[in-house]
């Protein structure tokens, strides 16, 4: 199974692609979030998200709308538009590449918990690192406990957890899950003779491996050194930690 961040950005383009619409597994705690989140002004929310008025009102507005979108598109895969997203391409993927995606990736959310790319996800922003507290949770870390995690190996089973989510939002299964199992990922980018992360350049090539994974439907460790997209070139394999550099 593969694991992602959500994006902050959304759009409400239709794809025509067939995936049949699922309910998320936590719909009813995402309701009791975007319940009370419908309480706050959108000044609250502008400090609480540290965003602008505008971006706190468009999301004020979701909430007190919350699960009466007008949107046409209601499937979490085709809505978000992050680096991640836009190099993962799912647009170009046939049916059977589709399936196995719906299958084995995962995207991890603040308000959601878990989604499938499948499910029918309502527009929000709420960011898993969000300092607030959440129906008597100090924060969104222990509002969800080991609810995610618990979701996820089950669905796991025996198999492989590939990480290519972002620390914020890995951390709220990290402790919950097998580290034996958890495959990470680096990619470094060589300036000046030194290899180093670049935060937008990590994000895209963690969307181009989620897409390698799934066109080759790889569930073990094998092949895996054999990625080569945007110039990255395999390093090294230690600490169950996967390290590719770019020039």
């Amino acid at each position: 199974m593969i694991v992602i961040s959500p994006a902050k950005r959304l759009t409400e383009r239709v794809s025509e692609n067939s995936l049949k619409l699922t309910t998320p597994y936590f719909k009813k705690e995402a309701d009791q979030l975007a319940k009370e989140l419908a309480l706050m002004s959108s000044q609250e929310l502008s400090s609480m998200m540290h965003v602008s008025e505008g971006i706190a009102q468009l999301n004020s507005t979701r909430y007190k709308n919350w699960n009466k979108g007008t949107g046409s598109e209601k499937r979490a895969i085709f809505q978000f538009e992050g680096d991640v997203f836009k190099h993962l391409n799912v647009g170009q993927f046939n049916d059977q590449q589709i399936n196995y995606m719906n299958e084995n990736l995962r995207i991890l959310s603040g308000i959601y918990g878990l989604l499938r790319p499948s499910d029918e996800m309502s527009p929000y922003r709420l960011e898993m690192g969000t300092k607030h507290s959440f129906n008597g949770s100090k924060n969104l870390y222990e509002f969800w406990g080991d609810k995610i995690a618990k979701k996820i190996n089950e669905e796991l089973e025996s198999s492989f957890l590939f990480n290519l989510a972002s620390e914020e939002y890995f951390s709220s299964i990290s402790k919950y899950v097998d580290a034996k199992n958890t495959i990470n990922f680096r990619f470094l980018s060589k300036s000046g003779g030194k290899e180093r992360v670049v935060g937008v350049i990590a994000k895209r090539a963690r969307g181009e491996m989620a897409r390698f994974l799934i066109e080759n439907e790889i569930q073990t460790t094998k092949g895996i050194e054999k990625f080569s997209s945007m110039g990255f070139k395999f390093k090294d394999f230690s600490n169950n930690c996967f390290t590719f550099v770019s020039s």
